[in-house]
């Protein structure tokens, strides 16, 4: 089974490359793994750093031109990323969410789980240097959230690290075309398991353990403009959802222009710009 770890990255040269090195630690020997970069518009090292790991281990490299938002980035890794059969790993870039976990994750797949999800709200789970403020409103959401829109086996609605069936994503994406991700910030999770709930998908949890202490960049999330899009999102998903033809592109349409490669089964490419992938204002 093919097992392609996503990784939406903006600006991430200090955790990156060991984030890399823990991802190939946990996957080789045993899994048929590929790592796929979105690089969205970073101005550091990034693109750099992911072409210097191609060459130990296999890494691609999507980039966008300049900054477009998470949710750009976690829609083009995910269209590139469906693409191919097997299962679709999604995690940060900033080295917080172990990549030991993606076993654990996939014996949840074997088990019938359509997606799998890494929480924080689990019996185990820990959050390791998190600011107490932020713990609280992330529990805070979190409480609210199930609430408002209940999904059996999520606790857990906004971590972005997942693991999904490649077939459930092309089922999401043929029926909603790139409006199953229209939110370009970190509500953008949300909006896709409420979208995959739509479509009955089967979730599970696994405990995280985050590690916010071994995060060396800075934290892009604000947090209060990242609780009122929650807010946005939870009432977008109480309404009927029916995008117009025009958009509804089907799973594998997405092109790409390859530009050059850092070995044979590594392409850089370039995602097409577009007003949709834009950040919100």
């Amino acid at each position: 089974m093919m097992i392609t770890v996503m990784m939406p990255a903006y600006n991430e040269e200090r955790d990156l490359p060991g984030l890399l090195e823990r991802t190939r630690a946990a996957l080789d020997g045993w899994a048929h793994y590929r790592v796929l970069i979105v690089d969205d518009g970073s101005r550091d090292r990034t693109a750099e750093i992911a072409l210097d790991a191609a060459q130990r281990m296999p890494v691609e490299l999507i980039r966008h031109p300049h900054n477009m938002g998470l949710g750009a980035a976690i829609r083009t890794g995910l269209k590139a990323a469906a693409q191919a059969d097997g299962v679709v790993v999604t995690m940060d870039a900033d080295n917080s969410q172990g990549p030991e976990l993606i076993a654990t994750m996939l014996a949840k797949i074997e088990d019938g789980a359509d997606v799998v999800i890494a929480s924080r709200f689990q019996p185990g789970a820990q959050e390791v240097g998190v600011p107490a403020h932020r713990k609280f409103l992330s529990h805070l959401s979190s409480a609210g959230i199930r609430v408002l829109a209940p999904y059996p086996g999520a606790r857990d609605y906004t971590c972005g690290y997942r693991v999904y069936r490649a077939e459930v994503l092309r089922r999401l994406i043929d029926r909603y075309g790139d409006h199953f991700v229209r939110e370009n910030g970190f509500s953008c999770m949300l909006e896709i398991l409420l979208n995959l709930r739509r479509i009955r998908a089967r979730v599970a949890e696994v405990p995280l353990i985050l590690r916010y202490d071994l995060k060396e960049g800075a934290s892009k999330m604000r947090i209060l403009r990242t609780m009122w899009r929650y807010v946005v999102t939870i009432t977008r998903g109480w309404l009927p959802l029916h995008p117009p033809a025009a958009a509804r592109t089907a799973a594998g349409q997405t092109t790409f222009a390859a530009t050059g490669t850092a070995r044979p089964d590594t392409a850089v490419r370039h995602a097409p710009d577009s007003a949709a992938q834009r950040r919100d204002a």
